[in-house]
């Protein structure tokens, strides 16, 4: 990353959207409950939140290919990534407005629908943010950028849910009743928020990235077999990230695995998230330049620290800890890879893979407290693999970047399908603990896509394997 004071406050302003994905989404997770109890749904009835939310993606982003396609505009090539995010921030924004009149009205659908227009927002500035934190800098350390931004992401992950609460509820107490207007203030909070930081993009000196060669017909990004398998890439690692904690819930009530109660595995689940915090923290400090020696304490002494973050955060919501203290030995094996990676994208996606297929595998050989860190480890594995595909796939893509970009976030799908395709797996085996079979092909497909992808570059002469320390 360009070490000039500009380039930093570029990418500072820009990582603010980062930070609203991962708090608006989390904070669905508080948002389910009042739907629930509000307007008397099934428990798949108001898992729809979350369908509405990842489906807005591929939904979004389709739409966005096909109007290019059939107008023959390069809409994001013309008005650039800066003003695509302020436009998705817009979107957002009406849709928070939209959700103040469906809560009002009482119509659950009507919810999903404004839910699903705020995602649509996030649609099209994740395809523009993307790429533009890979464009602010050497392409060969946009990873790491990525990854900064990630961290951001994540932190936004573990304190939406505790700020939405407390706006909410006026505190962390637990099973108090919402009233309507707490949830009017608080999408009124948002829009504002949403517009204030539109504006605030569009008058921001980012600079209007674009490419302006003519794009010929045909087809286009496709073209190019290092976009292809990184789509399926983004598939699997997003429904890989997302199965592995929708359907820990109920291997955890099993006897084997501690039968605990609903109320009892909060914790577990919010250390998988938090696990995408610890691993993004860690694989961001390459973004700064630092001497050797620092990234390497830095390395071993971050992600301990993103770990302290996590405990805390739940012990602010009155949860007890102990029992995660020992998921300190998992850290120390994530540290080890990421020495092994090398700062690499293809080395680190193939460690990341590799220790993943064998978590999943520990996982399933084993029951009780060593199965369940070896399953919510998958969590620290998962989370520096998003940039990994992303740069791998639309490295040397060109004026196409933009095209390729919107394929990927399309691809964010496999979130919303994948999840219920291993609950179905579940059913039909009436075993939720051998369906986690599904997770050791899903990682071992993107140990694959590592591999191949360092090939295809190789042989369009782009090395991605030059030491990112040295590329800065």
């Amino acid at each position: 990353m360009s070490t000039s004071a500009s380039t930093k406050s570029q990418f500072a302003t820009l990582v603010t959207v980062f930070f609203f994905w991962g708090f608006l989404a989390a904070s669905n997770g508080v948002f389910i409950p009042f739907c629930k109890e509000h307007f008397s749904l099934t428990q798949f009835q108001s898992q729809l939140i979350d369908l509405a939310f990842y489906l807005a993606y591929f939904v979004g982003s389709l739409f966005l290919y096909l109007t290019e396609r059939l107008m023959k505009i390069d809409f994001l090539n013309k008005i650039g990534y800066k003003m695509g995010i302020a436009y998705g921030l817009f979107i957002s924004a009406a849709g928070a407005i939209a959700m103040i009149g469906a809560v009002n009205i009482g119509n659950y659908w009507l919810i999903l629908s404004a839910l699903f227009l705020i995602a649509i927002g996030f649609s099209l500035q994740q395809t523009c943010a993307q790429p533009f934190a890979i464009a602010l800098g050497n392409p060969e350390t946009g990873a790491h950028r990525l990854n900064l931004a990630g961290g951001i992401n994540s932190f936004g992950t573990t304190i939406g849910p505790l700020i939405v609460s407390y706006f909410l509820f006026g505190g962390l107490t637990r099973n108090v009743q919402v009233e309507i207007s707490s949830v009017n203030q608080m999408y009124v909070f948002l829009a504002g928020l949403f517009i204030a930081v539109a504006v605030f993009f569009i008058f921001s000196n980012l600079p209007k990235i674009t490419q302006d060669e003519h794009i010929e017909a045909g087809r286009g990004a496709l073209k190019y077999p290092q976009l292809v398998f990184g789509m399926i890439g983004i598939f699997v690692y997003v429904g890989v990230e997302v199965t592995i904690q929708s359907n820990l819930g109920a291997l955890l009530k099993l006897p084997e695995f501690g039968g605990y109660d609903e109320s009892e595995i909060s914790h577990f689940i919010s250390l998988f998230w938090g696990s995408l915090m610890i691993g993004r923290w860690t694989g961001a400090i390459t973004v700064f330049n630092l001497p050797k020696l620092w990234k390497n304490i830095l390395t071993v002494v971050v992600p301990y620290i993103a770990f302290a973050v996590v405990l805390g955060a739940n012990k602010l919501g009155g949860t007890d800890v102990s029992d995660l203290y020992v998921y300190a030995f998992v850290i120390a094996i994530q540290v080890v890879g990421f020495f092994i990676g090398q700062e690499k994208p293809a080395k680190t996606l193939l460690t990341f893979s590799m220790l993943g297929m064998a978590a999943m595998m520990v996982g399933m050989l084993t029951t009780g407290k060593i199965a369940i860190f070896a399953f919510v480890s998958g969590g620290l594995f998962c989370s520096v693999m998003w940039p990994c595909i992303f740069s791998l796939s639309v490295a040397g893509l060109g004026k196409y970047t933009s095209h390729g970009s919107t394929f990927l976030i399309m691809m964010i799908l496999g979130g919303a399908l994948i999840p219920p395709f291993q609950g179905w797996l579940a059913d039909v085996m009436n075993d939720i603990h051998m369906s986690y079979f599904i997770t050791v092909f899903l990682f071992g497909y993107l140990a694959y896509f590592a591999i191949k992808a360092k090939k295809v570059l190789k042989a369009q002469g782009i090395d991605y394997e030059t030491s990112a320390s040295t590329a800065h």
